[in-house]
């Protein structure tokens, strides 16, 4: 099921509603903008923001609503790729029908290359008052030799930084934005990086109309993607979501994974392999090899080391007071690992309207696949809440395992990871929608407390239910971790 990204943000627009969230951000740009309004009347006011995240993750249209916000001549143009479309043409086109002063220019005669371009840009930014300039999926201007970069480097060095502009650079490619400011490059310390993430789950629940506990299964399901949090209609359920969605054989559910994975790995079918591998369940080195059909180590190495440079899977290490080799893989993007589990799989099914099927198999692996891929979404809850309940903030909060998996410690707290010097509390997470955490659960985490350490440290417990049994020095809720979450 090939969908186009022209057809997939078309759907979108069927379920458009108000901009939310990303207020962090939009305060930042926010500043940026001040500081060049302050700056006017300076030789150098200019100011250049780098902004990189992964494909759909909303970057685009964070940026639009900013400069919608700001109410300054800005210019936003987007590069494309392929459809035969002349970059240079296009970027003159959108200037020319742009708010920016003397926009029209570009309309009189196409400039010869991209130096005349910027410079003829440059001529037309306001003195008096900020401007917006954003050049968006920056990397298909990009090339292996660098010639386009030094050409913005030396249109930004001339003549762009001495004028009151925001230039936004905006490139889904993680590995070539990082580069754009790489040392050696030319543009190298010329931008200031920002790094968009997805939704957060109290986002999540403003976009789904959601109480916490729905909030952060949404999360899970949805990546915190907006494209996908936009059709989930308020109130609405788990199940409810999930039938309307994959009757939809072309719903951002379904789709946007294959988008960005064509994207991603378009001549890397290795990766995808070991993806698929690690989505599928497998988190160990040697289990992953066999799954992603008897790899050698070094083909396997080379394939997961770049999906640990894209920021696709994380390489994660037990915390513990020991060292320790028992690496273990997980895919960071929850939607992308949900779709690898349930859907990718499975998409003839859905081809075929069987969605029921689908459906019908997410059902009976709910509970054991949730109750693994909440655990990072916990941990990155508890690291933003503490200090509460008396439990300290701490540099690393991680989990234990042994090579068998006798031991499992969902959550470690720590002074430093993965071998620390001082352990501050361990902790286990229970999900479940009628099951609370009771003494059962108490006696588990104080015999593998007890395999890592003679020492009385503190236990919590993160619970979907609530909790049960005493002896306890903290426990969370959802609603407890959402708050962290919030607008301060």
């Amino acid at each position: 099921m090939a969908v186009s990204s022209t057809l997939l943000s078309s759907m979108i627009l069927r379920g458009a509603m108000d901009f939310v969230g990303r207020w962090h951000e939009l305060h930042t740009l926010g500043a940026a903008l001040s500081g060049i309004r302050s700056a006017i009347g300076t030789s150098k006011p200019g100011c250049c923001l780098i902004l990189r995240g992964r494909r759909r993750i909303g970057k685009s249209a964070m940026i639009e609503e900013f400069t919608q916000r700001s109410g300054v001549p800005n210019v936003f143009y987007t590069s494309e790729i392929g459809l035969g479309t002349d970059p240079l043409a296009e970027f003159s086109d959108t200037v020319a029908h742009s708010s920016l002063p003397d926009a029209e220019i570009f309309g009189e005669a196409l400039p010869a290359n991209w130096t005349a371009a910027l410079r003829q840009l440059a001529g037309i930014l306001p003195d008096g008052e900020p401007s917006i300039v954003v050049l968006d999926e920056l990397p298909y201007l990009m090339d292996d030799s660098g010639a386009f970069e030094s050409v913005l480097q030396r249109a930004w060095d001339r003549e762009l930084c001495r004028k009151p502009v925001l230039l936004i650079l905006i490139g889904s490619d993680l590995a070539m934005m990082a580069a754009l400011t790489s040392y050696g490059r030319p543009f190298h310390q010329r931008g200031t990086e920002m790094r968009l993430g997805p939704l957060n789950p109290a986002d999540v629940a403003v976009m789904t109309g959601s109480d916490a506990a729905v909030a952060f299964d949404a999360t899970l399901i949805t990546g915190g993607l907006p494209i996908i949090c936009a059709r989930w209609r308020a109130g609405e359920g788990v199940w409810e979501f999930l039938m309307r969605e994959l009757a939809d054989p072309v719903s951002p559910l379904i789709v946007s994974a294959q988008l960005s994975l064509a994207a991603e790995f378009p001549d890397q079918t290795l990766a995808r392999r070991v993806l698929s591998a690690i989505g599928s369940g497998e988190r160990t080195f040697t289990n992953i090899a066999r799954a992603a059909g008897g790899l050698a180590g070094t083909s396997l190495t080379r394939a997961l080391t770049l999906l640990v440079d894209k920021g696709i899977v994380a390489a994660e290490l037990p915390i513990s007071l020991t060292s320790s080799k028992e690496r273990r893989y997980r895919i960071t993007d929850s939607y992308l690992r949900f779709w690898l589990t349930f859907l990718g799989p499975y998409l003839p099914e859905l081809d075929r309207l069987r969605s029921d099927l689908t459906v019908d198999r997410i059902r009976r692996g709910w509970t054991s696949w949730r109750g693994r891929a909440v655990e990072p979404l916990v941990r990155d809850s508890l690291a933003r809440i503490l200090p509460a309940q008396g439990i300290p903030a701490v540099p690393a909060i991680g989990g234990y395992w042994t090579r068998t998996n006798d031991v499992e410690i969902d959550i470690v707290g720590a002074d430093r990871e993965p071998v620390a010097k001082e352990l501050a509390f361990l902790g286990s997470i229970k999900w479940l929608e009628n099951s609370p955490f009771d003494l059962h659960d108490l006696t588990a985490l104080q015999n593998h407390r007890f395999r890592l350490t003679d020492d009385p440290i503190p236990l919590i417990a993160v619970s979907r239910s609530g909790i049960s049994t005493d002896h306890l020095a903290a426990s969370f809720t959802p609603d407890d971790l959402i708050a962290a979450w919030r607008r301060p």
